[in-house]
């Protein structure tokens, strides 16, 4: 188990302890106890309580806390459109409208974006049309762009405007944004046109003006541009918030990283969900078994229709398993250990292209290497079942067939492992789409035809 599984544990097991003892302030009347411990809850912790709790507890909750103190810790939680209903409940439409208007404007996104538009505008009929025009513009965005995850709570400089001036400013404004690490510098046109850290503020003197200490070129990404490319830019530069611009470089919104450890998790949870051939989104303890199973079914019929070329393949080879019935007995072997070399070599060359180690590499020289290793591989393995079958079985030229086919099968396997996601990058289709069990299956079916085509050159010598 990882750190961070064991820290994500312990977080839990943290809340259970102080959801237990909440509990039973509630349940013994200590009302006023159990919110003044409530309120001292960091808001992470706050929002694990809150799915804990029953319905009435939620409703007796709500009803003693401000709508900023209910959004500040509905901020924390991921809102989608198997919960959003049954956490929402205990909130009238109107309650609900004023706590959305009050979350950060991303998570306020997220979380109209969960629901039915007919649901959406019964919530925004509570709000002013400028509040509404807002959610709207940022809900719209499609899933997984940068304009998703961006927020309007940022705070804009123009570069005429001093460091004395900047700094009553941030005092002003900080309280209603999401960040102010990084302040960005905008023209009258709205553009962005520089950029300037808190840290160059504090140290810089006070009558500079901005545009004298700010940095002009700005890394920058357009709201239509897809979320892992966001998030490799912040990855890439170590940013703690990025601007999010139009195609006239007009600034629109920021990201911030909070939201981006949020997509390298669903991004990595899409490609081991794919890499396990369970469609993109896997299944989820809250989903539906017959919707767990939908999602799961394509691949598993697909699968199913090309194990029968490896049943079709068996009966025609079956003369030889009938002269040689020893054969038979190696098949397992055979796939198996391609199926695992070509899955090895898979989960490899996925994560390297998810994390551009391979885009940063001849994608010649990273398939000739793993070729190499699948050839290394495949000659130990193959050597060590030679000589076991050879000193048990007393079949040296079984051993030999053995030998080769697995050779063959581990080094085509291991290349095509690589091989596969890559070209799939290329076309520009998802390379984890390319999953275990398609890669173990296509792997059977070579390894399974190399062992029988061997096996009948050497028929005689097999006699």
């Amino acid at each position: 188990m990882s750190k961070a599984s064991d820290f994500k544990e312990y977080a839990y097991r943290e809340a259970d302890e102080v959801f237990e003892s909440l509990r039973a302030l509630y349940d013994s009347g200590q009302i006023d106890t159990f919110f003044e411990r409530f309120h001292h809850l960091p808001k992470y912790e706050q929002s694990l309580i809150y799915l804990k709790m029953e319905e009435s507890q939620r409703y007796d909750l709500v009803q003693e806390l401000t709508y900023q103190e209910v959004a500040d810790f509905f901020d924390s939680i991921e809102f989608n459109e198997n919960n959003y209903q049954e956490l929402l409940h205990p909130l009238s439409k109107e309650e609900g409208a004023q706590v959305i208007n009050m979350m950060q404007y991303d998570n306020a996104a997220s979380l109209l974006s969960a629901m039915p538009i007919k649901l959406r505008h019964e919530y925004l009929a509570h709000l002013t049309s400028a509040e509404r025009a807002q959610l709207l513009k940022l809900a719209a965005y499609d899933e997984h762009t940068a304009g998703s995850l961006m927020t309007t709570e940022y705070i804009s400089l123009h570069s005429e405007m001093t460091v004395r001036q900047t700094l009553d400013y941030l005092k002003e404004l900080a309280p209603d944004s999401e960040t102010i690490y990084y302040l960005f510098v905008v023209n009258d046109q709205g553009q962005l046109v520089g950029v300037v850290s808190l840290r160059d503020l504090i140290i810089a003197e006070e009558s500079d003006t901005i545009g004298n200490i700010m940095r002009s070129r700005v890394i920058a990404v357009e709201d239509t541009e897809d979320q892992e490319v966001v998030a490799f830019t912040m990855q890439d530069y170590d940013f703690l918030s990025l601007p999010v611009v139009d195609e006239n470089r007009h600034l629109l919104g920021v990201i911030t990283a909070d939201d981006i450890m949020d997509v390298i998790q669903a991004e990595a949870e899409e490609d081991y969900y794919h890499l396990a051939g369970s469609g993109a989104k896997g299944s989820t303890y809250d989903e539906s078994p017959l919707r767990t199973a939908k999602s799961r079914l394509p691949w598993l019929i697909t699968l199913t229709f090309m194990g029968m070329a490896t049943a079709t393949m068996l009966s025609t080879f079956e003369d030889t398993l009938e002269k040689v019935a020893l054969l038979g007995a190696f098949i397992p072997i055979i796939g198996g250990m391609a199926g695992n070399a070509g899955t090895q070599s898979l989960a490899v060359a996925v994560r390297g292209l998810a994390t551009n180690e391979i885009k940063n590499h001849s994608f010649v020289r990273v398939a000739l290497k793993d070729l190499l290793t699948g050839i290394v591989t495949g000659l130990i393995c193959g050597s060590i079942l030679f000589v076991i079958i050879s000193l048990f079985f007393h079949e040296p030229m079984i051993g030999v067939v053995v030998a080769i086919s697995l050779f063959v099968a581990m080094s085509f396997a291991t290349l095509s492992g690589t091989f596969i996601p890559i070209l799939m990058s290329k076309l520009k289709v998802d390379p984890a789409v390319a999953s275990g069990p398609f890669i173990t299956t296509i792997n059977d079916i070579i390894g399974l035809l190399i062992y029988f085509l061997l096996a009948n050159a050497l028929l005689e010598a097999l006699q």
